[in-house]
C-alpha cells in the first residue's frame, strides 16, 4: 500500500484537500495534554490597569509574561 501524500508540502504550502482527508477530518483544534491547558482565574485589579490592559491585542499573553518575570525574582 502506498504511503499517503503529506498536505503539507516541504515549501510549508498545503496542498489541494483530498476525500479521503475529509472522510477523518474533525472540527476544531485537537485537545491540548492537560498539562498544558491554560488555568482560568479570576482575579480583582485595579480600574487603571483593567483600562491599560483593555487596550491590548493580546492581554492574557502580556499578564503571563509579566508575572513570569515578576515571579522569578
Amino acid at each position: 500500500m502506498a504511503k499517503a501524500k503529506p498536505y503539507i508540502g516541504d515549501d510549508d504550502e498545503v496542498r489541494e484537500l483530498d476525500d479521503p482527508f475529509f472522510a477523518n477530518a474533525r472540527r476544531g483544534r485537537p485537545p491540548k495534554p492537560s498539562e498544558q491547558k491554560k488555568v482560568r482565574m479570576n482575579l480583582m485589579i485595579d480600574p487603571e490597569l483593567a483600562s491599560r490592559l483593555d487596550g491590548m491585542p493580546n492581554k492574557s499573553a502580556f499578564v503571563n509574561e509579566a508575572l513570569r518575570k515578576a515571579l522569578a525574582s
